[in-house]
């Protein structure tokens, strides 16, 4: 069976089809109960209504003010909240979009429920929906997983491609931190006995389903506490337009001249005032920084998991698979005293041909690239491979009357002693001086001889170093777990350019580590994917479990890696502060707009009751209905232009947090201020030419 569709990070941005439905729903979205959610948006709401309302009085011939102006002035409020609405429903829209490519991939199969875990057990013919957690399945090749589970037997290629869109297959066994297995899945080859660990919609897919498509999405804390502040200011500017009419209506009694100020361009007043554009944007900031984690294959439980990954202090790497390679890799042959350097390639060689490990493919690998030894012909000769066992500690082969092995120092010292010989001393240095740098010796011996060291070595990954220092410069602390000595830990910390280590790391001594650093209020950010993650991920702030890993670390994390890519929690860390400088930067440009419209509208609105006020006319608006009309229509329109950049989010860069403020101020600070004036000027030279002002 064949499963195929989009992988989540496959939706375009701004696709016909989402944008066709972002405008319906954004006419949908016009309804009291929705629009109360947004305190500003919901004043924009009522501020339309009443404009409306005098609208249809001016037509009656009653109006305040000339029906045209009314008349546009209306459509522009209610513009306002269109845009506002489309923008939230085209980040709702792609988040649908990539749930109906997520929800294609589940399909209600019949399993083979077995009475028993273990593969020649009574199989009974199951649907999926009806299995529950405990159920044993049996998995063979070419079949969908039923649901979520852990393998408990055997050993086979998956194609996960249905959930993390990567084509090539991965592994999937019993027992160790690659057990797990996510329903919707595909069994390529061999055969699996699977244990289910979720209930028919409780599924990880039913909850990225769910998660994906905004359903389950709250307000974060700081969102809350922007929401509430934007409402202040919006209760402010409230209070003080509300007290302008009665001040207006009473400066025109004593002056005895002009018109005192409209309904009509207090309402504009107050929405031009009010931060409508950081107001307006706010929701679909905070939707489309979870399908930014959601496009980088990570689903978090949680708006609140992305937006601390924007605020943590210190990272937990472990050491193995993000920081180096993952798989020790062979660097030199160091031969003992008399023996040339191409004699022990050749052994060592010869002793790693039948070992199908990484390291015993980097020794077969080195020797060809030092002294060009490949292709060789050993049906010949007769040989006999001894493969690695965990008893011995080592491997080798029988060629004829040679007997080479491999090995670690104290398994080959006792190999060695039973053949009656001893390891030199000068060797057993080698090894030690090898071990004391942070790498991996392995003794070389042909009969009782030894024939030197091969030193293995954990590799760094390339440009890990200058991602650390990127860490560094955002004011990020980099601590590197692993279960290494402290000497071995230190040399792979200093290469890689960490800040700190923990060597020889329990899961106790992880957990003591984060609970540690949060006693300093600092944020923690970890990833991990075995069952003894578990407790550190539940503690950390920001806990990102393997897709591979077990049940219980998936469950402990607030976030899931599709890709289960150890260093990927770099990558979580910059889409949070992405988000977060996104909503500090769009609300400094809303709030510095209102400078601009200031000298818009001010003097527009009293022009009739204090002429004075025209010397504020600083852009030379053309009428004061002009000015006003103006000023909304920018109002309106700035939000149009600001939705992608809402959608995309403002660009990353690694800074401190004093140059990131500085920046802010002088791009969105001063470029708030500047914007509107041009814009508003614009706008009124359109009025002129097209006779509406």
């Amino acid at each position: 069976m064949t499963t195929t569709h989009t992988p989540v990070h496959g939706v375009r941005s701004f696709d016909r089809d989402l944008i066709v439905k972002a405008v319906a729903d954004s006419f949908r979205k016009l309804s009291p109960k929705q629009q109360f959610r947004n305190p500003v948006m919901f004043v924009v709401f009522v501020c339309s209504l009443l404009t409306t309302l005098l609208w249809v009085q001016a037509l009656a011939g009653h109006g305040e003010a000339p029906t045209a102006f009314i008349f546009w002035v209306t459509v522009w409020l209610w513009f306002t909240l269109l845009f506002a609405n489309f923008a939230e429903a085209l980040a709702e829209g792609r988040g649908k979009a990539q749930a109906a490519a997520l929800r294609s991939s589940r399909k209600d199969v019949v399993a083979k429920r077995l009475s028993a875990p273990y593969k020649d057990a009574d199989v009974t013919f199951t649907p999926s929906s009806e299995l529950r957690v405990g159920h044993h399945v049996l998995v063979e090749a070419g079949e969908q997983m039923p649901g979520d589970g852990e393998v408990v037997v055997g050993a086979a290629s998956v194609d996960e491609s249905a959930i993390t869109g990567e084509s090539a297959p991965v592994i999937r066994e019993s027992g160790g931190d690659r057990s797990a297995v996510t329903g919707g899945t595909r069994v390529l080859s061999d055969w699996l006995v699977v244990r289910i660990t979720a209930n028919p919609g409780e599924s990880f897919l039913d909850r990225m389903i769910a998660m994906v498509e905004g359903a389950a999405r709250r307000k974060t804390p700081n969102e809350i506490a922007l929401t509430i502040l934007l409402a202040k200011f919006t209760l402010i500017f409230l209070l003080a337009c509300a007290t302008l009419l009665p001040y207006s209506i009473y400066s025109v009694q004593v002056a005895g001249s002009g018109n005192p100020i409209t309904l009509t361009v207090l309402i504009a007043l107050l929405v031009c005032l009010i931060p409508t554009t950081i107001g307006a944007l706010l929701s679909a900031i905070g939707i489309a920084g979870m399908d930014r984690m959601i496009r980088a294959n990570v689903i978090a439980t949680s708006g609140r998991a992305v937006e601390a990954a924007g605020d943590v202090d210190v990272l937990l790497l472990d050491k193995t698979g993000t920081i180096t390679l993952g798989n020790r890799q062979a660097v030199a042959f160091v031969p003992a005293p008399g023996v040339e350097e191409a004699r022990l390639a050749d052994a060592a060689q010869l002793a790693s041909l039948a070992d199908e490990t990484p390291e015993g493919r980097s020794v077969v690998v080195l020797a060809k690239e030092r002294f060009g030894l490949r292709e060789r012909q050993l049906e010949d000769g007769h040989a006999d491979f001894v493969p690695f066992t965990a008893q011995t500690r080592m491997s080798g082969v029988n060629i004829g009357e040679r007997q080479i092995r491999k090995g670690a120092l104290d398994a080959v010292e006792r190999y060695l002693e039973s053949c009656g010989s001893h390891l030199p001393p000068l060797v057993k240095r080698m090894a030690e001086d090898i071990a004391r740098r942070g790498a991996t010796p392995l003794i070389v011996t042909e009969g009782a001889t030894a024939l030197g060291v091969i030193e293995l070595k954990d590799i760094v990954k390339g440009g890990i170093r200058e991602r650390f220092a990127e860490m560094r410069r955002m004011g990020i602390k980099t601590i590197m777990i692993t279960g290494d000595n402290p000497l071995t830990a230190a040399t792979i910390a200093a290469e890689a350019g960490v800040d700190d280590f923990l060597a020889e790391a329990t899961p106790e001594a992880k957990l003591k580590l984060i609970r540690k650093i949060q006693a300093e209020n600092r944020l923690v950010a970890m990833c991990g994917d075995g069952t003894n993650d578990a407790p550190a991920l539940a503690q950390a702030d920001v806990a990102v479990a393997m897709n591979t890993g077990t049940q219980a670390a998936k469950e402990a994390g607030n976030m899931v890696d599709l890709d289960s890519n150890p260093t990927k929690l770099i990558e979580v860390v910059e889409i949070g502060k992405q988000m977060l400088i996104t909503r500090g930067s769009l609300t400094t440009f809303s709030i510095a707009n209102d400078v601009a419209k200031y000298f818009a509208i001010i003097p527009a609105a009293f022009a009739t009751t204090y002429p004075a006020l025209n010397t504020l006319n600083v852009m030379k608006l053309a009428t004061p209905q002009s000015a006003i009309l103006s000023a909304v229509i920018f109002n309106a329109l700035i939000i149009i232009f600001l939705i992608p950049l809402a959608l995309k989010g403002v660009k990353y860069r690694a800074l401190g947090a004093g140059a990131l403020l500085r920046r802010n101020l002088l791009v969105y600070g001063l470029g708030g201020m500047v914007v509107p004036f041009l814009g508003i000027k614009l706008i009124d030279m359109l009025l002129v030419l097209l006779g509406l002002a």
